[in-house]
């Protein structure tokens, strides 16, 4: 610049001044400035003000030459000191050019713009808060500066400036959280720091509510927690921290729902601390706003149910996960279930529907954050309704059903999370069955295919909910029955099926810990039962290993005679014979030995009602399949003529060695307690005599075994009749007289026997047929 150039007011030897490269003939210059303006503020001359600000800052701060834009920055800072309080009517020409010079790739200049900044801004002091944007914008960049005489200099101004708004009551909050929020996502450990520092200020602040504005900033703050600077996280968290503090104090005022989102993404995030963080708030927020979470209940799901499975390097996690996860499921509630849902919603305190829109675009794309429902709820809000706006809260039930069949679908999941999604469906089919029902035909197979979990506890929770299916009266609404058409029931079926007290009347009425055992059974029932069977004949392992379980644990759910009744009737039309066989056997087993059936036994000991021996008549047919499990049937209910006729027909049977191995397990549990009855009615034998020919049928069937000594030993023991012959023998007799049970065609019973029997010898024939021509194919 030359410098003979005339800039008056100013003068020339002033000019001179300001372009040296000598601070303290800058410095000089600087007074002279300060006390020319002062004369022109003492003379009211605005106009000459104006124009020395406006040569300082075109003609030096402006400048192209570095000593010209140093000479400038101290001349305008002199400016401001010669102004006082009149600085706030010349603050935007005084500000403007010194936060350009923030931008010098000089450091000095950088440092000399601080330091004249820092001026301005102590003289002004409240008349700069409305240009706070420009300067907050220009201090967080010098946060970042490498030059550490630079940082040191914003770090003054820093802390003056924060003063000046904790002091003020006229801060501009609306206006800079759009700043705020757009600075918070820098990457830049000392940005970061400043901008939490500024927050710390702002929430320290009693006029300043910065509450309302959370979920602008939630986001950037939790991104900020997982900084690798140990300092910043700790601010961050104090920050996070006091936020939650004011959240719990005015729940009232807070925007739980626009916030909900943005928690679920974090509650999924990779970093220890940021996933702990955002899973505290979560659970904070869940028993705070109740049921105003519903409508996010299943992307809270698709972040919790994993943290259930954690192990003990995170068992922090996993316990808020569990607290969040059982609150949550309280919520859900019988009034979600009902049909009209315009006339049962109720309302809340107003919380914005819409989804906060998070400024990073890999926040938006973290989950699948579902806000929208059709079902309804009740006011069970915990804090009090203050505004006079309503909205409706909905449960997003298609959302969470989807989240929780995705879940077992999933097989790197762990146990505690599978016994979760157990229990909310099982909690789900209790409180809102109508709606559940709608996706049962969906839900079905993936919880037949769970029945062959590794865990037992997996199990017995997948058990629950299938038995609720089977029993609940929802399933018997129109339009809810099973949409497989090979599955219905090819012939009628005599099903023992005792009704409910008031099967419609209160679908919800159940509470989470309530039982589903229950005699009422519906269009699912049958359904279950077929494909229970075909999983046990397509999964022969799962039979052996777990098939005694799952049907024990069924007949404690479901009533029993059903589960008997309904598996017989089907095994009786199964076309795989051998399947048939081992399945029959395994029942039997059941039945006779499990404490489960004691009084489905009793039962069937006495064939005393039209029921039992209906019940009687439909186990035998399909008992058929195993002639030695037929034979223990006729025992259980002491049909002891029939059963000597069944063994009679034993004869005619290709005797094997798996045949007498299950002779010699039927001879073991005749010893049984079970079969106590039996062995008293041995000492009656006049009345009894079928009972004798029969077991020494059996004996006569048997090798030479421990068996064989085992049942020979007991019938030695069988007293001659004659000495037990008495004067009062009528009143003594312990026999049982009763040789048939009545309305029962024994010998149709007979004749069905021996032809299933046939088609067992004709399968086993062409089984034998087949590799047989395997063996020649192979030695051709």
């Amino acid at each position: 610049m030359n410098a003979e150039r005339d800039l008056a007011p100013l003068a020339p030897s002033v000019v001179r001044a300001l372009n040296d490269k000598l601070y303290e003939k800058r410095k000089v210059a600087a007074l002279e400035i300060e006390k020319l303006v002062r004369e022109f503020v003492a003379q009211n001359n605005t106009s000459q003000i104006k124009h020395v600000i406006q040569i300082l800052s075109q003609e030096f701060a402006l400048s192209q030459h570095p000593h010209s834009r140093k000479g400038g920055l101290i001349g305008l800072a002199a400016c401001s000191i010669a102004l006082g309080k009149d600085s706030g009517l010349y603050l935007k020409e005084l500000i403007e050019p010194v936060l350009t010079c923030f931008n010098d790739a000089d450091s000095r200049l950088r440092y000399y713009a601080c330091e004249a900044l820092y001026n301005i801004v102590k003289v002004a002091r409240g008349s700069v808060l409305p240009h706070f944007n420009v300067l907050f914008d220009g201090l967080s960049k010098l946060a970042a500066d490498p030059d550490p005489n630079v940082k040191s200099g914003s770090e003054l101004l820093d802390r003056l400036l924060k003063d000046i708004v904790t002091e003020s009551n006229e801060f501009d909050l609306v206006g800079f959280i759009p700043l705020l929020r757009e600075r918070i996502y820098s990457n830049n450990q000392y940005a970061r720091q400043f901008i939490i520092s500024w927050i710390l200020v702002l929430e320290s602040v009693p006029d300043i509510n910065l509450l309302d504005y959370l979920p602008e900033i939630l986001d950037g703050l939790f991104q900020i927690l997982g900084d690798n600077s140990k300092e910043i996280r700790k601010m961050c968290e104090v920050a996070l921290g006091e936020f939650l503090k004011e959240i719990k104090k005015n729940p009232s005022s807070v925007k739980f729902a626009e916030m909900a989102n943005i928690l679920v993404i974090h509650c999924q995030a990779a970093d220890d601390l940021i996933q702990l963080t955002a899973m505290c708030w979560m659970r904070e927020f869940i028993q705070l706003a109740g049921r105003v979470m519903l409508p996010y209940s299943s992307g809270i799901l698709t972040a919790v149910l994993p943290c259930l499975s954690y192990d003990d390097r995170k068992k922090n996690i996993k316990e808020v996960a569990n607290v969040c996860n059982q609150s949550l499921m309280k919520l859900v509630i019988p009034e979600d279930d009902e049909m009209d849902e315009a006339k049962q919603s109720t309302t809340l305190p107003t919380e914005p529907a819409s989804e906060e829109s998070l400024s990073k675009p890999e926040a938006a794309s973290s989950g699948s954050l579902d806000a929208s429902g059709d079902s309804n709820f009740s006011n069970s809000s915990v804090f009090t309704v203050t505004s006079s706006e309503r909205i409706q809260v909905t449960l997003n039930l298609d959302g969470i059903v989807q989240v929780l069949d995705c879940h077992l679908h999933d097989t790197s999941i762990g146990m505690m999370t599978r016994i979760a999604v157990l229990k909310w469906l099982y909690h789900l089919y209790i409180k809102t069955p109508r709606k559940m029902f709608r996706h049962t035909d969906s839900l079905f197979p993936i919880l037949l295919r769970t029945l062959s979990d590794e865990s037992d506890e997996v199990i017995l929770k997948d058990l629950e909910v299938l038995a609720e299916i089977a029993s609940s009266p929802a399933g018997q609404t129109e339009g809810h029955g099973p949409s497989d058409s090979s599955d219905v029931r090819p012939g009628p079926v005599e099903l023992h099926i005792l009704a409910r007290a008031s099967q419609l009347s209160s679908s919800g009425t159940k509470s989470l810990e309530c039982s589903p055992s229950t005699p009422t059974m519906n269009s699912y029932f049958y359904k279950f039962m077929i494909n229970l069977l075909k999983r046990f004949s397509s999964e022969r392992k799962l039979l052996e290993t777990r098939g005694a379980f799952i049907i024990r644990q069924l007949c404690l759910l479901l009533n029993a005679e059903n589960i008997f009744h309904s598996m017989a009737d089907i095994l009786l039309r199964e076309e795989d014979l051998k399947f048939a066989s081992t399945m029959v056997h395994t029942l039997n087993t059941i039945l006779l030995t499990s404490s489960e059936l004691f009084q489905l036994r009793n039962q069937l000991k006495d064939l005393k009602t039209q029921e039992s021996r209906n019940l009687f008549c439909c186990l035998y047919r399909s008992w058929c399949h195993n002639p030695v499990t037929t034979v223990s049937l006729c025992f259980l209910t002491q049909n002891y003529k029939h059963a000597y006729d069944l063994i009679q027909k034993f004869g005619d049977l290709e005797v094997t060695v798996d045949f007498l191995t299950e002779v010699d397990k039927l001879v073991q549990l005749i010893e049984c307690p079970i079969f106590t009855y039996l062995r008293l009615q041995l000492l009656d034998v006049k009345n009894n005599p079928y009972l004798i020919k029969a077991l020494y049928g059996l004996l006569m069937l048997l090798p030479q075994s421990s068996a064989f000594q085992l049942l020979s030993h007991r019938l030695q023991c069988v007293p001659n009749p004659e000495l037990m012959q008495t004067a009062d023998s009528t009143k003594l007799n312990t026999g049982y007289k009763r040789t048939t049970a009545p309305n029962i065609d024994y010998t149709e019973l007979l004749q069905h026997f021996e032809k299933v029997q046939n088609k067992h010898l004709e399968a086993r024939h062409q089984r034998a047929g087949r590799a047989e021509q395997l063996d020649r194919r192979v030695v051709l």
